[in-house]
């Protein structure tokens, strides 16, 4: 329903990418979850992964849902790449930061190296099975090759047990990294903010919507939004940090966002690289606006 939803708003224009986030508990139901969108739209194009759930302008879901987000029309286009068998699964930062750093810097390496690269890259989403703090190894991979200041965004997959799935040409994969890499005549704006108790995650989703539409120049067509599930269990009523966002991105701004085991972008927290953009962490709401 939700894929013939977004192919009726497509109208005649054919998608570069559909990208999911669903929050279903057993594998029987994410394997109908591909099989629902496959029935119409290619599997090659349908990326993804577990999430504690999605929200979107029209409301926020968070148990046995699924959102699509479809990136389809001229000047922008998307590659994407895969890297399985990260090895980290039950490795811990306590008693394995050494070799995680080693595995994930190899991996993000690999990474953005297997996708393909043209002179307007704008953009990479990383969407991982490897959970804060994990996922700041990931991005320092990453940044190996496409640099410091190069903007990145996206979330970590569901860390309970048997969630752990990417998406990738509508197949599952656990263990792995998948990134997508947008490009074209747009540019790109980025806000993060963290927060640990009701009152300041609906505060800091506020603010850090209105930042990062402070720094958009240009008119923005799209509003990406990476989220901490920690900060979900956090709220009294998970619609108020919506209603947050909302007062500072209009609804006619189409928005996709979803509820992460980590995020990636900038961090709010006064340390680390001040020459680096985007990194891997927790407890923080990611923006991202395209304009152009």
């Amino acid at each position: 329903t939700a894929a013939l939803a977004v192919k009726e708003k497509l109208g005649r224009m054919t998608p570069h990418a559909v990208v999911i986030a669903e929050c279903f508990e057993d594998r029987p139901n994410k394997d109908r979850v591909l099989k629902g969108i496959g029935s119409v739209f290619p599997r090659k194009i349908v990326f993804g992964f577990a999430t504690y759930g999605a929200f979107v302008h029209g409301g926020c879901r968070d148990h046995d849902a699924v959102s699509i987000l479809a990136i389809a029309g001229d000047g922008v286009s998307v590659a994407a790449s895969i890297r399985q068998d990260l090895g980290v699964a039950g490795l811990t930062m306590e008693n394995d930061a050494d070799e995680l750093r080693g595995r994930l810097h190899t991996a993000g390496a690999d990474l953005a190296t297997g996708i393909h690269r043209r002179d307007s890259d704008r953009l990479l989403v990383v969407m991982a099975d490897a959970h804060s703090p994990k996922n700041r190894f990931l991005v320092e991979g990453v940044q190996q090759v496409l640099g410091k200041d190069f903007p990145i965004t996206g979330g970590s997959a569901n860390k309970n047990a048997g969630q752990t799935f990417v998406y990738y040409q509508g197949r599952m994969y656990t263990d792995s990294a998948i990134a997508l890499l947008l490009s074209g005549d747009f540019e790109v704006a980025l806000s993060g903010r963290q927060a640990k108790d009701n009152d300041a995650v609906i505060a800091s989703a506020a603010a850090g919507a209105a930042e990062v539409m402070q720094k958009t120049r240009k008119t923005p067509f799209a509003v990406l939004a990476y989220n901490c599930a920690g900060r979900k269990g956090k709220l009294d009523n998970i619609a108020d940090e919506l209603a947050a966002i909302q007062t500072a991105v209009p609804q006619t701004i189409p928005m996709f966002g979803c509820y992460c085991a980590g995020e990636i972008g900038p961090a709010d927290t006064g340390e680390g690289d001040p020459e680096t953009l985007s990194t891997g962490v927790g407890w923080h709401i990611m923006f991202t606006v395209l304009s152009r």
